[in-house]
């Protein structure tokens, strides 16, 4: 797999080849910019040593939100999302014996069957799993039975929609043009 997410190059790498790093990236996508989410998996590894989920399960709760506040921070809210990031590599270790991969390769699973795994995890709620899932399926080479019917809108072919659609940065900006005509239209309903 060769990801475009965050326009820098060492971040993109780590979450092509490092499974668990764009599950976490995922994680960190919201309440800040897509990049910035999708880099805080190389920072997390740069000032932690490591990006392995034992590692991460087992780091010293207080130096671990530490490591997330420090400049430029992981998270606009370093302290609980530390603790989300820490929960799910924990749920990782005991569900999955440490391997991010396995919650959408073990035992050949369907689009939907890794739909409900994801939603499983901690802070993977039903829009940000559909989307993760797409994100698999568009980019990651998942290619388990009705990805797309299980990940919704999100698993449309030529839409853009969300981080799954990023490949470029004229992508990224059809993706922000998407996102913004949705606040809009939502306000609108609220008016």
């Amino acid at each position: 797999m060769d990801l475009h997410i965050t326009d820098d190059a060492a971040a993109d790498r780590l979450l092509s080849d490092n499974p668990l790093a764009l599950m976490i990236g995922m994680l960190l996508d919201q309440q800040i910019a897509m990049e910035q989410a999708f880099t805080g998996p190389l920072k997390i590894e740069q000032r932690t040593g490591a990006l392995t989920a034992e590692h991460i399960a087992s780091y010293d709760p207080e130096k671990f939100a530490a490591a997330f506040s420090e400049t430029p921070a992981v998270h606009r809210f370093p302290g609980s999302m530390a603790a989300r990031v820490q929960a799910l590599c924990h749920t990782i270790v005991t569900d999955w014996d440490g391997d991010a991969a396995a919650i959408w390769t073990r035992g050949n699973p369907t689009g939907a069957e890794v739909l409900k795994r994801l939603k499983a995890l901690p802070g993977f709620g039903d829009q940000k799993a559909k989307i993760f899932l797409a994100l698999l399926g568009k980019q990651y080479g998942f290619t388990g039975a009705g990805w797309r019917e299980a990940a919704g809108v999100y698993g449309d072919e030529g839409s853009y929609r969300s981080v799954a659609d990023i490949v470029s940065p004229e992508s990224l900006t059809l993706v922000r043009e998407h996102k913004r005509a949705m606040k809009a239209a939502a306000k609108e309903q609220k008016s």
